[in-house]
């Protein structure tokens, strides 16, 4: 697996209908955000992030609830760019992407995370339903694998899509 992270496709985030560019891990229009993207990397995805000093747990390295946040968006913008791929579209395209929810997040904290590099989350789709989503998530820190994600992931229901 390489651990280059440069990718030259497209972000999912991007492309997200505007209603649903809000979110605190991964909206574009939200001022206070982390601003994630997640692109396509061969068959998997990534998302590469600088944690901020304010990211803290204790002196030199990162709050887990952040590596949960990376995890979790990461996670959703796997499930929409693989449902997308499968409906036969391709970013750019004119058919709206597909918005997906959090149904689990199961997070295991392998080491410590050092806050400083960049965290670069790599996932892949190990089941796929209709509106359902599992994605496996690897977080990695200095070039060592810090944590592991296991996210459900389900189309969002209509009241949450205005």
């Amino acid at each position: 697996m390489s651990m280059n992270a440069s990718a030259p496709s497209q972000a999912v985030q991007d492309h997200y209908p505007e209603g649903f560019s809000w979110c605190y891990g991964c909206g574009r229009f939200n001022p206070s955000g982390l601003h994630l993207k997640t692109r396509w990397d061969g068959d998997e995805t990534v998302t590469v992030y600088r944690p901020r000093p304010e990211h803290i747990a204790v002196p030199g390295f990162v709050y887990g609830g952040l590596i949960a946040s990376v995890i979790d968006c990461h996670s959703m913008g796997t499930a929409a760019l693989y449902h997308y791929r499968r409906q036969g579209h391709r970013l750019g395209d004119a058919a709206p992407v597909p918005r997906f929810v959090t149904a689990s997040l199961k997070v295991d904290y392998l080491r410590p995370t050092p806050l400083g590099p960049e965290l670069v989350v790599r996932g892949r789709v190990v089941e796929a339903g209709e509106r359902k989503v599992v994605v496996h998530s690897d977080l990695y820190a200095a070039g060592e694998l810090r944590a592991r994600g296991e996210v459900v992931a389900v189309l969002a229901p209509p009241a949450m899509t205005v």
